[in-house]
């Protein structure tokens, strides 16, 4: 019974802590896979390794944590699978709450073309760029943070954000000039 109550305990205190961030863990793993079916795969395999080590998380960042769990998933699932199939656009609006602010058909509409060609542009951004644009701009981790779920020094982080960020101007600007130019 001790070992039970033991259990129970640790899943108590594992909703309480990791389960805030089930969104960011499917964020982040949806971006890098770019899949929905894929991600949820991902995050629930994540979760689960997630718990396996839970009492060795010692405090500090669980979401932090949680999300340097998610993408060596991510790796893992990706090296095993050995390609990269159903390159499906992210829908922010199945993703994010409902504005009721703005909602006339026409900014409807001006909204979801602005989303598409953001989302079509983060997935032509490199993945070591993508995932820090997205683990910055879309979950808003700090430098620091960042550092810690990619594995590499904060001036990397810096160094591929401005790039990622930059490449994702561009890749705005191109697809701003070729609707300009089908009209």
């Amino acid at each position: 019974m001790d070992g039970h109550l033991d259990t129970q305990d640790k899943v108590h205190r594992f909703e309480r802590t990791v389960l805030p961030h089930l969104d960011a863990a499917y964020s982040l793993a949806r971006w890098l896979a770019r899949d929905q079916q894929d991600a949820e795969d991902i995050v629930q395999m994540a979760f689960l390794r997630a718990f396996r080590f839970f009492d060795s998380f010692r405090g500090g960042n669980v979401r932090a944590w949680l999300l340097t769990i998610v993408r060596r998933t991510y790796y893992s699932w990706l090296r095993d699978r050995r390609h990269e199939d159903g390159d499906v656009g992210f829908d922010e609006l199945l993703h994010s709450g409902h504005d009721s602010a703005g909602s006339d058909p026409e900014s409807i509409a001006e909204r979801e073309d602005t989303r598409h060609a953001v989302n079509a542009a983060l997935e032509k951004l490199p993945r070591a760029y993508r995932e820090v644009v997205v683990l910055k701009d879309i979950e808003n981790l700090s430098y620091k943070e960042i550092a810690e779920v990619v594995e590499i020094p904060i001036g990397t982080v810096m160094s591929r954000l401005a790039r990622g960020r930059k490449l994702l101007g561009d890749y705005l600007r191109l697809s701003v000039v070729g609707a300009s130019h089908e009209l």
